[in-house]
């Protein structure tokens, strides 16, 4: 098993920025990820990361805004996200893949969820 903790949510003005973590614990993951669910709507990917950090993939609604890294000596993921908007206030979810290495945008092909963390921006 592997459990998942984020951290770093908050509320924040737009054109603002915060730095969202996830904290990896138990069996090694591969790929890891981020999700976003907004009230009334479904969970949609935010970006992707390689096991090496190497490979990365974003919505197009966050390219040149947010930045995926991780450090893999510290079994953690990360979020930058610059130049907030109000549109991106949602609950943000890490995961990770646990099977396959390669990166996906798909939600059903994460095995491990986080319990998710609140952003809010303001306008």
């Amino acid at each position: 098993q592997v459990q998942l903790v984020e951290s770093g949510g908050g509320l924040v003005q737009a054109g603002g920025s915060l730095r969202l973590s996830c904290a990896a614990s138990g069996r090694t993951t591969y790929a890891m990820g981020w999700f976003r669910q907004a009230p009334g709507k479904e969970r949609e990917f935010v970006a992707t990361i390689s096991e090496t950090g190497i490979t990365t993939n974003y919505t197009d609604s966050v390219k040149g805004r947010f930045t995926i890294s991780r450090d893999n000596a510290e079994n953690s993921l990360y979020l930058q996200m610059n130049s907030l908007k109000p549109v991106d206030t949602a609950v943000y979810y890490c995961a990770a893949r646990s099977r396959i290495p390669t990166i996906s945008t798909r939600v059903d092909e994460y095995d491990y969820w986080g319990q998710g963390t609140q952003v809010t921006v303001s306008s």
